[in-house]
């Protein structure tokens, strides 16, 4: 007897032919949905974007924003919060870009790219890594409690005031700023108007206990004693924290050799607590064992930093009885060199190849050949590693990469090292050419 006799039958059997051929077309065309599923998603986000309850519901985490309805608006409408949003301003440090300083590259033969450090969204400087990271690890260990009245202290001759400045307020502390009075005037005011207390002190030898640096130790020692309310003070203490170096071990290295596309032959950097090129050397050579990299600091006229990585030994010429002018480094570059080990330093002291020494008319020069060559607008301390970026790719091969930093703005130099390069009648100097440079800066060319 057929099938057709008995239609119950046939109607099961014709269902479940149905249902066996739509799971085969299913099995076989698997592979197309995520083809499919692209495609659509591509025709969509040409779509102008409506407000509808359709749009309402998640989307996927990474690709399509996340939508939030006002209930309190009569107008019905919602506000989209795109992916990858900061939160807070500590949310904008780091990733700075690396820029190829062309007229360096060009006047070399050789590729010096320099970290935008004073592009970091909070206070503009390699400090706002360094700043952050200290706070994180007080919150940590116990040192600091947010939104209970806690103070950080600190000894700077600016930028790392400026960075922990910013970020105390940011997340709930206030900030006192000890600094040497012979900085520059922009720098104290900027802290001022970020709401820290500034307290300017004669320059004095790190061994007094008016130093900047023992001054802030003792004023947050004091705070802690005396608070009525609990509240703590907390010595940041960069040049000997660990934090430091550690800072810049974790981001700004990683962050350079892979935007350097995995080539980093030099790393230049001066050191004032010395974080910045021992944390970028640890990472480079000790986490990624790229031995060949060669550290070179850059060291200005008076620090006896020079020595002790070339000779082993702490001098500078300046401290010969009846030379020195005033008890720090004797230069107007403010930042770097120093003329003893701290912490940071010697943690990665081994690690650093080689030093350049540069003068304060070199640093001049090559902060002005930056402007007028590049647009690049920087402090003295950035024109400092540009000078030995150049004497150290020239003593490399054709077509090395060497990595230096651009430390901050030129904004804050301007009334102590900017008015010495208009003093020295550099604004005015004619059109010079990439050929030029070497002998503006007075640097004989090396064979490699």
């Amino acid at each position: 007897m057929s099938l057709r006799d008995h239609p119950k039958a046939y109607g099961t059997a014709a269902l479940t032919a149905a249902f066996v051929a739509g799971v085969l077309m299913t099995l076989g065309f698997k592979d197309l949905y995520p083809d499919l599923e692209r495609r659509y998603e591509q025709r969509r986000r040409r779509r102008p974007r409506r407000s509808s309850a359709a749009n309402s519901r998640r989307g996927s985490l990474y690709f399509t924003p996340v939508q939030l309805e006002d209930h309190e608006s009569d107008s019905g409408a919602s506000l989209e919060i795109a992916p990858g949003i900061a939160s807070g301003i500590e949310g904008c440090i780091g990733n700075t870009p690396l820029v190829n300083i062309r007229s360096l590259s060009e006047a070399t033969g050789r590729t010096i790219l320099a970290k935008a450090e004073f592009l970091n969204g909070a206070g503009g400087s390699p400090k706002d890594r360094v700043a952050l990271n200290m706070i994180q690890t007080a919150e940590e260990e116990g040192l600091l409690t947010p939104w209970q009245g806690d103070t950080i202290y600190e000894g700077t001759v600016g930028s790392t005031g400026i960075s922990l400045a910013t970020l105390a307020r940011a997340m709930g502390y206030k900030a006192y700023i000890c600094m040497p009075n012979d900085q520059s005037i922009e720098k104290s005011n900027l802290l001022h108007h970020l709401g820290a207390t500034v307290e300017r002190v004669p320059v004095a030898p790190i061994t007094s206990p008016e130093h900047f640096v023992n001054l802030a130790r003792t004023r947050a020692k004091e705070h802690t004693a005396s608070s009525a309310d609990s509240s703590k003070g907390f010595f940041a203490n960069q040049f000997e924290s660990a934090a430091n170096y550690q800072a810049h071990l974790r981001t700004t290295g990683p962050e350079i050799l892979y935007q350097a596309g995995g080539r980093v032959d030099a790393f230049v950097a001066g050191a004032g607590t010395g974080g910045t090129i021992v944390g970028v050397a640890k990472y480079l050579k000790e986490e990624r064992g790229l031995a060949d990299t060669r550290i070179v600091l850059a060291d200005p006229q008076g620090s006896g930093l020079y020595n002790k990585v070339r000779h082993g030994v702490m001098y500078s010429s300046t401290e010969r009885e009846g030379t020195r002018r005033r008890q720090q480094v004797d230069t107007i570059v403010e930042g770097i060199g120093i003329n003893r080990i701290t912490a940071n330093f010697e943690a990665g002291r081994e690690l650093i190849d080689d030093a350049v020494r540069v003068t304060d008319e070199q640093a001049c020069r090559m902060a002005r050949w930056l402007v007028e060559k590049d647009g690049i607008f920087v402090g003295s301390s950035s024109a400092v590693n540009c000078v030995a970026a150049v004497v150290t790719a020239l003593g490399l091969p054709e077509g090395s990469q060497v990595v230096t930093v651009l430390c901050d703005s030129g904004n804050r130099h301007l009334s102590k090292f900017w008015k010495q390069v208009a003093e020295m009648g550099l604004e005015e100097e004619e059109e010079q050419t990439p050929a030029d440079l070497l002998a503006a800066l007075g640097i004989q060319q090396s064979q490699p």
